[in-house]
């Protein structure tokens, strides 16, 4: 019993890999062993192999056994001790890994290798929570990354990745795959309470985002929340593709409801994909020579066009040419959309 404990002690310190590959030796070896001992009872080298793994996993089926004494004793001294006692040590590395996979996954350590996500960065659970549904609601296969300084995912979902860190770091950026993401999303930090220092810290982080983009001579789309509208020129010169007003669109939002009352159901059902009619980006269809011949089978579709993807004015150059390469809006229900 001190061999075996000694033996044991020792395996537990190997790492998975070889120890599988020791077990999987064991498997083997005594296969070739008890065939050799018991030519008759097992006639092929397969049958001596699954006699071995159904004794060392300790299923036992019965179909096959050693019958001879030598057989035995070699069973009782080899498989019995060093062959059961080897896969218990396996079965408990492999329930180590998997927990140890779990801790690090819901603590943010570990690297996202997926592609063409979404990252959220920074914010409140809540509003988290609401871009997260949001998302996932538009696009059924996408995953999320959410980087933030917690230990923990702010939402739990299967499709929702956690990096824990500093998100102006490259390092942490980099963890997130953020080369391979469809776009960057910014936050501003709810625990900052003047929205200086708030917009301060999101320019910090998308300006660190926009290098990684320059230096990998990659182009990364990137919106940032910001609190002051005086701040934008400083996003602006940083290359940031699109800025979100917080409280000021809300304030805004608000004067507008109170002047056309019944405006505000209207932006709700563009802010969010659960509401009626939904904004939808389309491209350009070669046989489409001016935005008005677009707009006209559009409606005939049942889809309204609305933007050129720079502005409003849709209806003011109904006879210039669309450019090509032009990515398009339209307000429309989803199966609309799928026939467009």
């Amino acid at each position: 019993m001190w061999i075996l404990q000694r033996l044991f002690t020792k395996l537990l310190k190997v790492s998975l890999l070889k120890i599988t590959l020791i077990v999987l030796g064991v498997i083997l070896l005594s296969s070739v062993i008890i065939k050799t001992l018991e030519p008759e009872t097992f006639p092929r080298y397969l049958d001596a192999v699954w006699w071995t793994m159904t004794t060392v996993v300790t299923v036992g089926y019965g179909d096959y056994s050693p019958s001879s004494d030598l057989g035995r004793i070699f069973t009782m001294v080899l498989l019995y001790t060093v062959g059961i006692g080897a896969m218990g040590i396996i079965i408990g590395k492999i329930f180590d890994s998997l927990t140890l996979y779990k801790k690090m996954k819901e603590e943010g350590k570990l690297a996202y290798k997926g592609k063409d996500h979404y990252i959220l960065i920074g914010s409140s659970k809540d509003k988290l929570r609401n871009v997260v549904e949001e998302i996932l609601n538009s696009n059924k296969k996408c995953d999320i990354v959410i980087v933030d300084h917690s230990n923990e995912s702010p939402v739990q979902h299967d499709r929702v990745h956690f990096v824990s860190g500093n998100p102006a770091e490259e390092e942490i950026l980099m963890q997130a795959n953020i080369l391979e993401s469809k776009s960057v999303a910014v936050f501003t930090d709810d625990r900052i309470e003047f929205p200086e220092y708030a917009d301060g810290k999101t320019l910090l982080i998308a300006s660190r985002v926009e290098h990684i983009s320059k230096q990998s001579n990659r182009n990364i789309y990137t919106i940032a929340e910001i609190m002051k509208e005086k701040h934008i020129a400083l996003f602006e010169h940083a290359n940031i593709d699109e800025f979100i007003l917080s409280n000021e669109s809300v304030s805004k939002l608000m004067a507008q409801a109170a002047i056309f009352p019944g405006s505000s159901k209207l932006f709700k059902q563009l802010l969010s994909n659960m509401e009626g009619e939904n904004l939808y980006k389309i491209e350009k269809k070669p046989h489409w020579t001016t935005y008005k011949q677009a707009a006209m089978e559009l409606f005939d579709l049942g889809a309204t066009l609305i933007s050129d993807g720079h502005a409003l004015d849709i209806a003011r150059k109904h006879n210039e040419e669309i450019p090509e390469g032009t990515e398009m809006f339209v307000i429309c229900d989803e199966a609309t959309y799928k026939k467009i």
